[in-house]
Parts: structure tokens; C-alpha cells; sequence
């Protein structure tokens, strides 16, 4: 009789889990996520990368599989190249809670992620933006950043950190948008109630998977309603101490295989 893997669901964050710091996946991280697939297990990326930002990685780690995109916002099928689901933000809410949060804090710098499989990223003087896989759009008029659907909005501010700027557009906002910090110099507004929880438990409905037989691994507070979600949850050693708090359990950094030091022991 064959025994059944302990999780039939792994989830992993990108950035800062999956990913090392040069953007590549071990071979030992690659083998033991093989070493799950072969006990029966699903591999799915769920990331807050939006598709656009996300299926260059996918093409070239080979994945074939479901991934989670945008927050929770995409679902996303890398083997079709076909986008499954999409939540867009409300243009009008997003308008009104920069409103609110610029009331008081001050002028903000912003950036928007259009909608779609190859969605541009537009950007107001000022935002600092990572290098990507897609050169972004610089606007000088606000108004086009609502001019198409969007998946979701990015804050910076030229004083505050990430932590404070997160908080105050929480309790200025919070009550038309959720908030959530994704990384270095990325706060972002989200549809009301999505978050990495909502997409993966999407997913995982699709893989015929529950949330009791689902391992997530991360390393930022995006991931704590993933970990919320999943039966057990894993922190990389270099994880924000919000998303450490509540982990089940804290590995080792996303550079020294922190994913396959967890799954070889749990499916070797």
C-alpha cells in the first residue's frame, strides 16, 4: 500500500523563498521538490508578482504548472500561457484611498500594474522601481493611472519606511482597501479581502487539494494569510518578524535551500 505524502500541496512565495538572491533555483531545491512530486505532491508558485512580472521566471525554471500572481489576484496556468482568473481593483476606490492616505501623510510616490498577461507597470515621478522583464511606462498625469483596469497600487514615500507607511495607509484606508507589504519599497493597495490566501485556495480547489494538506513557505507579511490558510506554514531565516511571528516553523534563508531543507525532511 502506498503511503500518502504528508502535504499534497507545496506552496512556495518567489522573491526571497523560492528564488535566491540571484533570481535562479537551486539544484538541491529542485530536486527536493521533485522528491515531493514523486510522493504525489503539487508544486504551485504563488507570488506578488503580477503575471506580466512573473512568467519570464516560470519560462525558465521550466514550470508547467498553476501559479498564483498579482497578491492572489491571478490565477494563472504557465504550461497554456492562459490567464484563469483576474480581480481588478476598483479605479474609482483606488483614487479615493491615495486620497486618504496622502491626507496624511503627505504626497506619496505611486505606481500602477495594469490588468492582463502582459499588464505594464506605470510609474509617477519619483517611484523607484526594481528592474524587471518589462521596461515601466512613466506618467506625469495621475488620471492614467485609473485609465485601465489594474490589479493593484504601489506606495512610497520620500520619508517613511515600509513598516510606517504600511500602517498609516492601513488606518487612513484600510477601510476601502487592503494593504499589504510585499518586499523592500513595495506597499501596495489591494482589492477589499484579496489577498495570497484568496488565489491559492482558488487553485487548490482547481487541484482538488484543502487548505489541511497545503505546506507554504515565505519570507514577508504578504505571506501571513497564506500561512493563515495552509496547514502549515514556513518562514524563511530571513523573513520579515511579522510573518516569523506566526509560522509554524522557521527554516533556513532562501539562499541556503531553506525550502529543501524542510521538504527532504518531510518527504525523503
Amino acid at each position: 500500500m502506498t503511503t500518502p505524502p504528508p502535504y499534497r500541496l507545496v506552496a512556495t512565495d518567489l522573491d526571497g523563498t523560492l528564488l535566491r538572491s540571484d533570481e535562479t533555483v537551486s539544484e538541491r531545491t529542485r530536486a527536493a521538490l521533485g522528491l515531493a512530486a514523486a510522493a504525489g505532491a503539487a508544486h504551485i508558485v504563488v507570488t506578488g508578482r503580477p503575471v506580466a512580472w512573473t512568467k519570464h521566471i516560470l519560462d525558465a525554471l521550466d514550470y508547467r504548472g498553476l501559479a498564483v500572481c498579482g497578491q492572489g489576484a491571478q490565477v494563472y496556468h504557465a504550461g497554456e500561457h492562459r490567464l484563469l482568473t483576474s480581480v481588478t481593483l476598483d479605479r474609482r476606490v483606488a483614487a479615493l484611498a491615495v486620497e486618504k492616505v496622502e491626507a496624511e501623510t503627505g504626497r506619496l510616490h505611486l505606481a500602477a500594474s495594469r490588468d492582463g498577461l502582459d499588464g505594464d507597470l506605470l510609474i509617477t515621478p519619483g517611484y523607484r522601481v526594481l528592474e524587471g522583464p518589462r521596461p515601466p511606462v512613466p506618467v506625469t498625469d495621475r488620471s492614467e493611472l485609473w485609465a485601465e483596469p489594474l490589479n493593484k497600487l504601489y506606495l512610497q514615500h520620500p520619508e517613511l519606511d515600509d513598516d510606517a507607511l504600511a500602517e498609516a495607509a492601513r488606518t487612513a484606508a484600510g477601510g476601502l482597501v487592503d494593504v499589504t507589504m510585499a518586499g523592500a519599497g513595495i506597499v501596495e493597495l489591494l482589492p477589499l479581502g484579496l489577498s495570497k490566501a484568496t488565489g491559492l485556495s482558488l487553485a487548490a480547489r482547481r487541484l482538488g487539494v484543502k487548505a489541511a494538506d497545503t505546506i507554504a513557505f515565505g519570507d514577508m507579511p504578504n505571506d501571513i494569510p497564506m500561512f493563515a490558510w495552509a496547514g502549515y506554514g514556513v518562514a524563511m531565516a530571513g523573513a520579515h518578524p511579522e510573518l516569523k511571528a506566526v509560522a509554524d516553523e522557521i527554516s533556513a534563508s532562501n539562499d541556503e535551500d531553506g525550502i529543501a531543507v524542510v521538504v527532504e525532511r518531510l518527504f525523503g
